[in-house]
């Protein structure tokens, strides 16, 4: 087995940033405090805290069965990559290309829908929001086929874990709207705070865009990107908002709501399309998906950029939870 480095094994990269999100966190409080810029509501951001704070629990809770199967993987793995300087070039990159298909069925199969809209569950869009994170993510197994996929191929677990979190440490500065734009050309190709407010807002020319964690690039080539416009301003939160500050209704309402259809579908096949189907479906069409909240709002319209400004995205929709947003 080949060496791992020392710095691999034994840094964390998360327990680092800590201190400087924190710093950060109270530097947008006071700049939106006497600047504006930014919106706080004192409740939600401690639900964000306690969400980010009961995040980490969960990961400790985890680690044991998250290393024995990583491990157990990289046991049959095809090939044996290494630790080579360009490898973690690649392997970053692929890392990226990875986390935006996991993060594009997190907003199109309601089973792990009903994980991650927590991270999208508050009206409000600050540095606290990239914390408010879920508790119970590897009971959706996503690890076990799409989170293995790297380690399968011959990436060692360690150095996949590695580059992830600094693929989540890269995202938490774009959780703000104190920054307008970047340089043009770093907008054409990285994950900015403009792209990333379009993938939070509710609004339906916004749901379900711009999915990418470092490289908006993934957006632009498969079809998901949208820019954020001056005219549309970004409504956040989801479709149907909870109207909770409560951190253990914003963790269990959706899969709650998902028991709860599945008791009442009339059929075995009803019952899997609740679980795995978008979130809003629904057999006799009383609720709305994202994609036809789109597509009545864009028959209405005209067409997807001609929107009116204040337009109320729950116009089309039922109560049904959406997916509308990492």
């Amino acid at each position: 087995m080949e060496n791992v480095p020392a710095f691999v094994r034994d840094l964390d990269p998360i327990v680092f940033a800590i201190p400087i999100f924190v710093v950060a966190v109270f530097a947008e409080m006071i700049y939106a405090r006497t600047r504006g810029g930014a919106r706080f509501d004192p409740r939600d951001t401690a639900s964000s805290l306690l969400m980010g704070l009961g995040n980490t629990v969960s990961g400790i809770v985890f680690a044991g069965l998250l290393t024995a199967w990583f491990m157990f993987v990289y046991d049959h793995r095809v090939f044996t990559i290494g630790f080579a300087w360009w490898i973690w070039i690649l392997a970053f990159v692929l890392d990226d290309f990875v986390y935006y298909w996991s993060h594009r069925l997190a907003h199109t199969v309601r089973w792990f829908w009903a994980d991650h809209v927590v991270h999208h569950s508050s009206q409000h869009y600050n540095l606290t929001t990239a914390l408010r994170q879920p508790w119970l993510s590897p009971l959706t197994l996503k690890f076990m086929w799409l989170g293995s996929a790297m380690v399968l191929l011959g990436f060692h677990p360690l150095m996949v874990g590695f580059l992830g979190a600094l693929n989540l440490i890269y995202q938490f500065w774009i959780h703000t709207e104190v920054i307008k734009r970047c340089p043009a050309w770093f907008e054409a190709v990285m994950n900015t705070p403009s792209h990333h407010r379009v993938h939070h807002a509710t609004n339906p020319l916004y749901l379900d865009r711009n999915y990418a964690g470092v490289f908006i690039i993934w957006d632009k080539l498969f079809g998901t990107y949208q820019p954020e416009l001056d005219a549309e301003r970004c409504r956040y939160g989801i479709v149907t908002n909870l109207g909770t500050n409560n951190p253990i209704k914003i963790s269990m309402h959706e899969w709650f709501a998902i028991i709860a259809d599945m008791r009442r579908a009339k059929s075995l096949r009803d019952a899997m399309m609740y679980l795995l189907a978008p979130p809003g479906w629904s057999p006799d069409g009383s609720r709305s998906t994202s994609k036809q909240i789109k597509a009545r709002w864009a028959a209405r319209s005209g067409s997807a950029a001609s929107a009116k400004p204040d337009s109320d995205p729950t116009a089309d929709s039922a109560s049904a939870p959406q997916s509308a947003a990492e």
